[in-house]
């Protein structure tokens, strides 16, 4: 239930968070919000572990000299098949005498939780700020290279830093639909009809989700509206860069730390200072 005051109190907000849905509730609702609970996506475990196996075998008999990690979850579904095998405690090792880059704060998490530091972090958790941090490296001329979930423009960049990508491992899409397509269908038509004061993602495959649902089930036109009436409050420049390619505005973000607090606080310093009122 929202609390009876506070910085948020009278404002609905439609929360798409999955995983964490009622820390990050929660957090809102101890100021006073009303929360509209929406998860739209779910992670699973890989249908074929295969590829994750043979990435795992080769780090333990050949070892990497350096990883690249821009999702904490490409790491975790890592290590979920580590468990399988019967070798997590050799793999967290073997990934800890390798120089680990990451894209952002939740890849850093997700190796804190197996004991492990990142060597270095993006200047910003964008696919531009790993190709930043790429390119300040002295390479030497071999080294084997690894990455979670690699893109064209991350490749090309170590290519160019004269290095070859011995083994990229990539999980399958996470992003799967969830039974609760009703819930996103009201949650897309309230948007519309302005009974939603804001909208807070925490990952861009909510934003990829509510559109991809809207379009199916003929509720284009209704979320274009929505996004357009409704303030969006997105948890990080990746988020953000979702929220623009689906045709919305980004009302509020963190400047820096881009976690669940600092997006909580961030709309309430925004509704505090009356800013980004926006249509309504």
């Amino acid at each position: 239930m929202a609390g009876q005051s506070g910085d948020l109190a009278g404002k609905r907000i439609l929360v798409p968070e999955s995983r964490d849905l009622d820390l990050f509730a929660g957090m809102m609702e101890q100021h006073g919000a009303e929360t509209i609970r929406c998860p739209m996506v779910k992670i699973l475990d890989l249908d074929d572990p295969a590829p994750a196996r043979a990435w795992l075998e080769r780090l333990l008999t050949e070892g990497y000299d350096d990883i690249v990690l821009l999702t904490g979850e490409g790491l975790r579904r890592l290590m979920t098949v580590a468990r399988a095998m019967e070798r997590e405690a050799d793999v967290i090792a073997a990934i800890g005498r390798a120089r680990v880059f990451v894209r952002g704060p939740k890849p850093v998490k997700a190796l804190r939780e197996i004991g492990c530091a990142p060597y270095k972090s993006a200047p910003a958790p964008t696919t531009d700020g790993v190709i930043a941090m790429l390119g300040e490296e002295d390479w030497p001329a071999a080294v084997s290279v690894s990455s979670s979930t690699p893109t064209t423009r991350t490749n090309r960049c170590w290519r160019r830093c004269g290095r070859a990508a011995a083994c990229r491992w990539r999980s399958p899409p996470t992003a799967t639909p969830t039974i609760e397509t009703g819930a996103v269908q009201a949650a897309i038509r309230d948007m519309a009809e302005g009974r939603i004061d804001f909208v807070a993602f925490t990952a861009s495959p909510q934003v990829r989700r509510l559109h991809e649902v809207a379009e199916a089930c003929g509720l284009g036109d209704a979320f274009r509206q929505g996004f357009a009436r409704t303030r969006i409050a997105a948890v990080g420049p990746v988020v953000a860069e979702a929220v623009e390619a689906a045709g919305g505005t980004v009302a509020v973000s963190p400047d820096s730390t881009f976690h669940m607090k600092p997006l909580v606080n961030a709309i309430r310093r925004l509704l505090t200072e009356g800013e980004g009122n926006g249509p309504a």
